[in-house]
């Protein structure tokens, strides 16, 4: 495209000064003055990668660094990968009937199982950083899918009856192969969450969430056709699939400047605000694990349900807890909050004590849908607030708010498995029903504290 000649009036402020000798004509663009120089720095063609569309740019634009080193491709293939993320870890509550099914149940076993997951993935925090700077981005997501279904491989080898030890540390492994995927995934969104910080937040979550029900679905669906390490082969294909996308797609590092630093994001989260807000989702998600992690032995201990009903009742939790989500994101704008986590606490105790009272499976499975809807409306409440407080991105410092609820969420699984050997599987409900009454009392903290500072 050319800059063409104007054939019409000058403008009456002022008039157009004759183009020098070797000099095009500049279009008056309106009624002010120009300066005939200005025009002489534009390039007379448009440069072809400013030509190409379906490139999303930060909110802070930098023309001249659009380059193939800065562009991030395949924005949905990065958020598809907290769908391997949740299927990773929600295994470990998915399988335990199976394993259990085996053997004597042990509960002292299953909290280790939880609590080794835990120690993995805090353990990928340590040595995910020299990987992503000595290999790359692309390398460390095709790492991370593929030391995973290593784990799960090694998994289906070392089933019951052999020693609970040996599959301590494949869960290990399993754990540390998803903090790395998840310390590569918060790099890949780096630009579309700052162009839309609570809608990828909540996209997330949803696609987290589904990976969760794939992988109770695909147990429920196999326990009776299949054994128990053909099942975790089938679901070690899921990451081995992933690993091979990512090996064909590049992925390279934002453009420098579009967030902060992490030493300024550091300095944000000494903030009450911050703190409030990792300690939040540190508790709820160690509810929803709680539940995800326990509820199937919890149905087959309390009510003799067999392992595939308590799977699929297990299934209908998480159902409504991304259908909630989905129903949550879409009314939140309005809907006065205060009403909304109210009703949200209400259905969640509801829920809890329901599943706790209920003898049979009917009220199990009413039970598990109110929880799920309870818990579901927390997600997008605190997703909508991280994105008006928190509008800059640093990966390493989301990866590490991310791991510390992660940590919450396999902690209070592996707490109830310990605490469950002492006073029986009833516990299972106890931790739920208390940790919604502290995540109400965060959010309330959270909003005040807003109000205070008026951020």
């Amino acid at each position: 495209m050319r800059i063409l000649p104007f054939s019409g009036a000058p403008s009456t402020d002022s008039e157009i000064p004759a183009p020098t000798e070797g000099q095009s004509e500049p279009r008056p663009l309106g009624s002010v003055r120009r300066n005939p120089t200005l025009f002489e720095s534009l390039p007379t063609e448009i440069p072809a990668p400013l030509r190409r569309s379906g490139i999303i740019q930060s909110k802070k634009v930098n023309i001249a660094g659009n380059t193939a080193d800065t562009r991030v491709p395949g924005a949905g293939s990065a958020l598809a990968g907290f769908l391997v993320s949740g299927f990773l870890l929600a295994l470990l509550g998915a399988i335990l009937p199976a394993w259990w099914y085996l053997r004597e149940p042990d509960f002292i076993a299953a909290g280790n199982y939880f609590l080794s997951l835990a120690i993995g993935i805090v353990a990928a925090s340590c040595f995910a950083r020299p990987i992503l700077l000595r290999r790359g981005l692309s390398f460390l997501l095709v790492f991370a899918c593929g030391l995973s279904c290593i784990a799960l491989l090694y998994l289906a080898i070392v089933s019951p009856p052999l020693s609970d030890w040996w599959r301590v540390a494949g869960l290990f492994v399993l754990g540390a192969g998803a903090g790395l995927l998840n310390l590569a995934l918060f790099h890949t969104i780096s630009l579309s969450y700052q162009a839309d910080a609570a809608g990828t937040v909540n996209k997330g979550g949803i696609l987290y969430g589904l990976g969760c029900l794939a992988a109770t679905l695909l147990v429920a669906g196999t326990f009776y056709a299949y054994t128990v390490p053909t099942i975790l082969i089938f679901m070690a294909l899921v990451p081995g699939f992933f690993a091979v996308i990512y090996a064909r797609k590049s992925w390279a590092a934002p453009l420098p400047g579009t967030h902060t630093t992490l030493r300024q994001a550091l300095r944000d989260f000494r903030s009450p605000g911050a703190v409030l807000f990792a300690l939040l989702l540190f508790f709820q998600f160690g509810n929803e694990w709680s539940i995800a992690g326990w509820l199937p032995i919890f149905l087959i201990r309390r009510l003799g349900l067999s392992s595939s009903s308590s799977l699929l009742i297990l299934a209908l939790y998480w159902l409504f807890l991304i259908t909630g989500r989905l129903v949550a994101a879409a009314i939140l704008p309005r809907v006065r909050h205060g009403r909304l986590l109210m009703g949200s606490m209400l259905s969640a105790i509801f829920g809890c004590m329901t599943l706790y009272f209920t003898d049979n499976a009917f009220g199990a499975s009413v039970g598990a849908c109110f929880v799920g809807a309870g818990f579901a409306s927390i997600y997008p409440l605190v997703a909508e607030a991280i994105g008006r407080r928190f509008p800059y991105y640093h990966p390493a410092f989301f990866n590490g708010i991310f791991s510390f609820a992660l940590l919450g969420g396999l902690l209070a699984p592996a707490t109830l498995g310990y605490a469950a050997a002492k006073w029986g599987v009833g516990v299972v409900m106890g931790i739920p029903l208390l940790g919604s009454f502290l995540v109400m009392a965060l959010l309330l903290l959270i909003w005040l504290e807003s109000k205070v500072t008026g951020r």
